[in-house]
């Protein structure tokens, strides 16, 4: 199929490049003392959606391809959306579908692990981050793929928990460890030892992404499958510990290794099966490749390397077929629009700093890896700052405005899209004032890039794709901020459910096209973009929010 865009009859006469800037993490929201976004000092932002064309977007849920509309949006299935101009099922769906068919425990993966400890006699490892965010993961995916195993004939199960308070309450993590010992203890019996053997925190331990601290994933190899790290007799034990010694939110909390007689209780040895639940890819890809890597793995001493089995839930990376087994197959995400643009020869420039890399380009292009077209395409990563959010909340925001503002002044580009990370990044820290200073930074580079496009006579498209810094204090069912023992607010540190704002910023051909009214998503932003760049939206994708006068 040939991927190029019909141009319209009628063009809107934009003589300047299309740009898109995603504030990552910024939704709008009620006012209230934890809304980030409205509380902060951000005259650019606010002057945008004062006078510029703004409607308000659905980042989450059904709109963005998760189950209900109780399901938070996040940057990866957002950029998705905002990338290919479609809606497709989407992680947590896909696999609880495949699940609820028995289509997973039927497909050849789940029967190669199953088979193969009961062909050693060994061990199947289950490890993944542990909540029920679904962002990342659901702890229910886990609960029937343990009692599947069981019924299937394993006779031994570890489980190795990655601590959220991310994308749940920032301290709820004995609210899935209590209940789900129970859940264990109900299973266990002479025929089948099940236990929780080792954990940590996601930013502490295992799930590092885009290659920016290999010293997490490395920390994790020594406690899941070394069994290196602090001892404790139950993951209760240690998270109790932890907290009391620490102070810090679940996602923080240090490495923890389960032991009876100071010995591991699960390290991951040779004849194992190892299944990592994650549905989301971005995280899983590090450690999967520490799993999978041959001799030439040069990222850290892994020390030993088992010869196990091991499946991801899904394919994390669709071009280099990482893992080479999964459990459940991904969606495909076809037609997008970097690969229209590619196919029409649209020059195309995308930009973002380390953590968000991943977004603009390889989320962006519908899981794919690489570029659709060398000639046309530039794309740029700005390496993040490897320190906590909080304490440098600009993050690398004015290197990315440089670098989307040199695009601009070079003429090379027809489109450019940026991902600015400081709403949500720092936003997960819970720290409501390190939030308020990277908001005003990103302010700052609004002005500035704006600026560029009116002396470019082009257009910016600003949005988000999702909540995060719009809500940052924990609210009861009455919309009254949570309170901690003394006295302060509890912080939030996932996503919300919250819209997202799209503005048009078109100072020169804004009379050619009108807003319309409706209830939109990220995926209409799509259609929006091309016809903007003079061209004819491919017929499967969402309908534009504009219409040509």
């Amino acid at each position: 199929m040939e991927h190029k865009l019909e141009k319209l009859e009628k063009t809107i006469g934009v003589k300047g490049p299309v740009v898109t800037i995603v504030m990552d993490g910024v939704g709008i929201a009620p006012d209230g003392p934890g809304n980030a976004v409205k509380n902060a000092y951000t005259p650019t932002l606010d002057m945008l959606m004062k006078k510029y064309p703004t409607t308000l977007l659905q980042a989450h849920g059904t709109a963005v391809g998760l189950m209900s509309d109780d399901d938070m949006g996040n940057s990866e299935v957002g950029h998705n959306a905002l990338g290919s101009g479609q809606v497709f099922a989407q992680g947590a769906k896909l696999v609880a579908e495949s699940i609820e068919s028995g289509k997973m425990f039927e497909g050849k993966s789940w029967k190669e692990l199953v088979e193969n400890v009961k062909t050693t006699n060994g061990t199947f490892h289950f490890l993944g981050l542990f909540s029920d965010g679904n962002v990342h993961s659901h702890i229910n995916h886990l609960r029937a793929m343990v009692e599947r195993a069981k019924n299937d004939g394993v006779r031994r199960v570890r489980i190795h928990i990655l601590l959220d308070g991310r994308d749940v309450g920032e301290t709820s993590a004995l609210d899935y460890v209590n209940p789900f010992e129970d859940f264990l203890a109900g299973l266990r019996d002479d025929n089948f030892d099940v236990m929780i053997a080792s954990g940590g925190g996601r930013m502490k331990i295992t799930m590092d992404r885009y290659e920016a601290n290999w010293k997490m994933v490395e920390e994790g190899w020594k406690t899941h499958v070394l069994g290196e790290g602090r001892q404790f007799s139950s993951a209760a034990e240690a998270i109790s510990a932890y907290r009391t010694e620490t102070g810090v939110i679940d996602q923080d909390l240090p490495a923890f290794v389960i032991a009876k007689n100071g010995k591991p209780v699960g390290t991951i040895e040779d004849g194992d099966s190892v299944v990592f639940f994650n549905f989301r890819g971005d995280r899983a890809i590090e450690i999967s490749k520490a799993f999978e890597g041959g001799a030439d793995f040069d990222k850290f001493d892994r020390v030993r390397v088992p010869s196990v089995v091991y499946a991801g839930m899904l394919e994390y990376d669709g071009d280099l077929h990482i893992p080479s087994r999964y459990l459940v197959a991904p969606p495909a995400i076809t037609n997008t629009m970097g690969e229209y643009l590619a196919g029409t020869g649209v020059t195309q420039f995308a930009v973002s700093e380390t953590q968000k890399y991943g977004h603009v380009t390889y989320f962006w292009n519908g899981n794919r890896s690489g570029k659709f077209d060398e000639k046309t395409e530039t794309y740029m990563e700005i390496p993040s700052d490897i320190v906590p959010f909080e304490q440098r909340p600009w993050m690398q925001c004015a290197l990315v405005a440089d670098a989307v503002i040199e695009a601009i002044e070079s003429g090379k580009y027809n489109y450019i899209r940026a991902n600015f990370p400081n709403g949500d990044m720092v936003g997960h820290t819970g720290n409501y004032e390190a939030t308020i200073v990277s908001l005003e930074a990103l302010d700052i580079q609004l002005a500035r890039i704006i600026a560029a496009v009116d002396k470019a006579k082009g257009v910016a498209l600003i949005t988000a794709d999702h909540g995060n810094s719009d809500e940052m204090c924990e609210l009861d069912k009455k919309g009254n901020v949570k309170t901690n023992s003394d006295g302060t607010p509890k912080a939030k540190t996932s996503h919300t459910l919250n819209p997202v704002p799209f503005i048009i910023y078109d100072n020169f051909s804004g009379d050619a096209y009108s807003m319309k009214s409706g209830k939109f998503g990220l995926a209409n932003v799509a259609a929006t973009t091309v016809e903007l760049l003079g061209y004819k939206a491919p017929s499967m994708w969402c309908e534009s929010i504009i219409d040509l006068k």
